[in-house]
């Protein structure tokens, strides 16, 4: 867990994103229409989940298209990096494939939403996730979240910083 680290400010009233110190809600989602991903799978690693709202959307596009980019950093810091949304695993095959995407987008998409309601960051008015932003640790515990206005492209920054603090925090005995 990241210790000097705190979620960011709330973005409005809604905010119900867990927090640090929070273990991860387990899941299992189709990465392909014939590939499943669990959070187990990261177990022993760090995990960055990208929630956004939809493919195609242009701040989603340059959101993904900016931790592609920078996945060989968040390697380095020992991160496995996925995305989920509430499109249907097809779409995310198009979307990664047109976009050169070389991490996992997953499809929270039947139930619909059901992963994204379990981190507290499904808005039901516009029936998608929100823009959020999770540091799962080496065993499973969210050790930094962050929530953007569904219209801002949240950047890195905070993710590296996450990462960054808990590769220089002590490895409890």
């Amino acid at each position: 867990m990241v210790s000097d680290l705190e979620m960011s400010e709330p973005t409005d009233e809604r905010n119900d994103a867990l927090r640090a110190g929070t273990p991860a809600p387990a899941f299992e989602l189709k990465s392909t229409p014939d590939e499943s991903v669990r959070l187990d799978d990261f177990i022993g690693r760090r995990l960055i989940i990208a929630f956004y709202p939809a493919d195609w959307s242009p701040v989603c596009t340059d959101q993904m298209a900016l931790y592609n980019e920078i996945l060989p950093e968040f390697q380095r810091l020992g991160a496995a990096l996925v995305g989920i949304s509430i499109d249907h695993a097809w779409c995310h095959v198009a979307f990664a494939r047109s976009r050169n995407l070389h991490f996992p987008l997953l499809a929270d998409f039947h139930p619909k939403g059901e992963v994204a309601q379990a981190y507290g960051v499904y808005d039901d008015e516009i029936g998608m996730s929100e823009r959020a932003l999770f540091v799962i640790d080496e065993e499973g515990v969210i050790g930094w979240s962050h929530i953007a206005p569904i219209g801002v492209n949240p950047g890195a920054d905070g993710i590296l910083a996450a990462l960054e603090s808990m590769a220089a925090a002590p490895v409890p005995a």
